[in-house]
C-alpha cells in the first residue's frame, strides 16, 4: 500500500521477552524503567510503541495485565504515540495468557504472530559469563527446544475475541509461510485492510538476514495484498539498522528497541531504545525519507485513536 503521506512510521520494541537483564544493563525491566524509556523513545521520534512486561523482580517475561497497568497509564498520559501490545508475549506461555492484557486494555494495536515456528536463543548462552538471575541460562538454553506456538486456531482466537474492540494488528511475519497464512485470513474475512505487516528478519528459525529475502518478502506481499498492506521491516541483532534502512528505501516502514537488537553499532551496546530511535531517524533524514507523527501513523494504519482504549 502507498503511504498517502510519504513519510516513514518507526515502531520502537521496548524492551521484548527475549533478550535477559545479564545481556544489558539498558534493558528497561521495572515498569517504570519501561514507561521512561518508552516516553524517550516517542520523545525522539517513535510513532508507535511496541510493549511487553517484565516481573519487576527479576526481569523475566510476564503476560500479567496487573504489570501492565503499572506503565500503560503513565506513557498514555506523558506521550501521545501509539502504544502496541504484544501478544506473543514470551514462546513459554500460553495463548490465554499472551491474550490477557490485550483484551483487558484493548489498546490501538496489537502484535499477532502468524504462524507456528522454531524460535531460538540458545547460541547467546555461551556468550554470558555472568548471570544476574537464576531463570536466565535455563530459559536461553532450553529455547534450543522451543515450538513457539501460534496455529490456526490461536490466530483466529486472537481475531474473534479482539474484534469488538477496534483494536488493529502488527501482523508479524518471520517466514514467507506467514504471509500465505495472513492471506488465509483475508479470505475467511476475519481481517479488513489496511494491513499491517511487519516482516521479521534473523530469528534463528525463521527467514534469514540479507537483503534478498528483504525483496523476496515485500515481493511476496505485493502479489498476495496488492495496494492493501502498508509493510515495515525488523531484523535482529546485527542486521537491524542495514535492513531497516533498505525496507525504507524500498518504501516500508521500520521498527527497532532493544527487544531486537541490544547494540548502536557494531560491539557496543545501546545505551537506551531513544538512541535507536535517534540513529534510524537520522539515517532516514540523510535518504530524505520524512517522519511520520502519531497522528500520521493513525491515519495510515487507520486506527481507533488512543481516546478508545481502556487505559
Amino acid at each position: 500500500m502507498k503511504n498517502p503521506s510519504n513519510k516513514v512510521i518507526i515502531t520502537c520494541a521496548v524492551t521484548g521477552a527475549i533478550h535477559t537483564p545479564s545481556m544489558s544493563a539498558a534493558l528497561p525491566i521495572t515498569p517504570e524503567d519501561i514507561a521512561a524509556q518508552a516516553v524517550a523513545a516517542a520523545q525522539a521520534g517513535a510513532a508507535i510503541l511496541h510493549l511487553h512486561a517484565r516481573n519487576p523482580e527479576d526481569g523475566s517475561p510476564t503476560g500479567n495485565p496487573d504489570v501492565f497497568a503499572q506503565f500503560l497509564p503513565a506513557i498514555k498520559e506523558r506521550t501521545d504515540a501509539v502504544i502496541n501490545l504484544t501478544t506473543g508475549g514470551s514462546p513459554e506461555m500460553t495463548v490465554e495468557e499472551r491474550l490477557a492484557a490485550a483484551l483487558r486494555f484493548k489498546p490501538e494495536m496489537c502484535s499477532l504472530n502468524m504462524g507456528s515456528m522454531n524460535f531460538s536463543m540458545h547460541p547467546i548462552a555461551d556468550k554470558i559469563k555472568t548471570w544476574k538471575y537464576p531463570w536466565e541460562q535455563r530459559y536461553l538454553r532450553e529455547s534450543e527446544a522451543f515450538i513457539f506456538r501460534n496455529t490456526f486456531r490461536d490466530v483466529a482466537k486472537v481475531y474473534e475475541l479482539m474484534q469488538d474492540h477496534g483494536t488493529r494488528y502488527e501482523h508479524e511475519c518471520y517466514d514467507v509461510g506467514h504471509l500465505y497464512n495472513l492471506a488465509h485470513f483475508v479470505d475467511r474475512g476475519l481481517i479488513k485492510p489496511p494491513f499491517f505487516i511487519q516482516t521479521v528478519f534473523g530469528i534463528l528459525g525463521g527467514i534469514g538476514a540479507d537483503a534478498d529475502n528483504v525483496l523476496f518478502m515485500r515481493r511476496t506481499a505485493d502479489k498476495l495484498f496488492g495496494q492493501d498492506y502498508v509493510w515495515s521491516v525488523l531484523a535482529a541483532g546485527r542486521h537491524q539498522m542495514p535492513l531497516i534502512a533498505q525496507g525504507a528505501m524500498l518504501g516500508g516502514n521500520v521498527r527497532v528497541g532493544l527487544e531486537d537488537s541490544l547494540f548502536i553499532s557494531r560491539g557496543e551496546l545501546a545505551q537506551s531504545n531513544a538512541q535507536q530511535v535517534l540513529k534510524i531517524k537520522g539515517i532516514l533524514s540523510s535518504l530524505s525519507l520524512g517522519i511520520a507523527t502519531p497522528a500520521e501513523a493513525r491515519e495510515i494504519l487507520a486506527l481507533k485513536g488512543a481516546a478508545s482504549v481502556a487505559f
